[in-house]
């Protein structure tokens, strides 16, 4: 049975990696998973210098899933470098660094502190607001999402992912936008944007008002916006949200995703890659697959 997948020359031993922003560096998870069965782990976003994030309350439960404003809160590329790196080096998984940015200088800063790390992906955060333009998210605006893309890749010396945000009309606009600015694979979905408020404080629950929307309530608009940008692009394509189990995972490879990425299901189960990664193997057991490969972007 084979599991492996490629993503622009890098092999993975399965298709299943942590999502940005939920699993840390890895140290918070170690004690309790086996990192060693994870295809990758995407680290949390890694900014030119350390961000503190936004004040609390900045997670909140929801029906069907979490909301999020933490901020990207990270303590920037130099600590990662010195620090992460050795750690998840420890470990028999690839290694991607999200990289995020206010501005496009802060994002190519990044990447070309990264220049010859011992690193595998990069993956661009493009869900990141732009300063520069008032604040609106670089992805939302296929125009500027090629541009960023293009500058960034510029400063790249390992392929680059770029990850797309569902707040727009249309997926297939900047997904098309990212491959034309040079991105050589994409994932997908990140957050959507959502609201809660305590009716008996009369008061919104996150402190920023508005947050990030992840967990099993977005998977059937995550695996649609994948089949649909899997349909228009000829680049690999990383699909997440709302990921829990092996059967949500052969989902979106069946749609086309190359792989898969588990972010709040970890929260819930430390364990949720892993005993995705199992998930996927007593399937193609079951049912006499011999190869991963034979089960990609079956849904026409």
């Amino acid at each position: 049975m084979n599991t492996n997948v490629d993503i622009c020359g890098v092999k993975l031993k399965n298709p299943v990696m942590t999502a940005s922003g939920t699993f840390g560096s890895g140290r918070e998870f170690s004690e309790l998973t086996d990192i060693n069965k994870i295809g990758a782990v995407v680290v949390k976003g890694v900014a030119a210098v350390s961000w503190q994030g936004n004040p609390p309350p900045r997670i909140a439960e929801v029906y069907g899933g979490m909301l999020n404003s933490v901020g990207l809160q990270n303590p920037g590329v130099d600590h990662f470098i010195e620090e992460d790196i050795p750690f998840l080096r420890q470990y028999d998984t690839k290694i991607v660094v999200n990289v995020c940015g206010h501005t496009i200088d802060q994002y190519r800063e990044v990447v070309k502190r990264l220049k010859g790390q011992d690193i595998d992906l990069l993956e661009l955060n493009i869900s990141c607001p732009n300063v520069d333009e008032g604040g609106m998210a670089f992805g939302t605006d296929p125009v500027m999402v090629e541009r960023v893309v293009s500058e960034v890749k510029k400063e790249a010396d390992r392929p680059l992912i770029v990850k797309l945000s569902p707040n727009v009309t249309d997926i297939t606009a900047t997904a098309k936008a990212a491959v034309s600015g040079g991105a050589d694979a994409l994932s997908l979905i990140n957050t959507l944007t959502g609201m809660k408020i305590d009716v008996h404080r009369r008061a919104p629950v996150l402190y920023r008002k508005i947050g990030g929307m992840s967990g099993p309530a977005v998977k059937p608009i995550a695996l649609r916006m994948v089949y649909e940008v899997c349909k228009c692009v000829d680049v690999p394509v990383i699909g997440m949200g709302g990921i829990s189990n092996g059967e949500d995972a052969l989902e979106f490879i069946m749609a086309g995703a190359t792989a898969v990425a588990i972010g709040t299901a970890s929260f819930v189960n430390p364990n949720a890659a892993v005993d995705t990664v199992r998930g996927i193997e007593e399937y193609m057991s079951r049912y006499g697959i011999e190869d991963i490969s034979e089960l990609r972007g079956i849904i026409e």
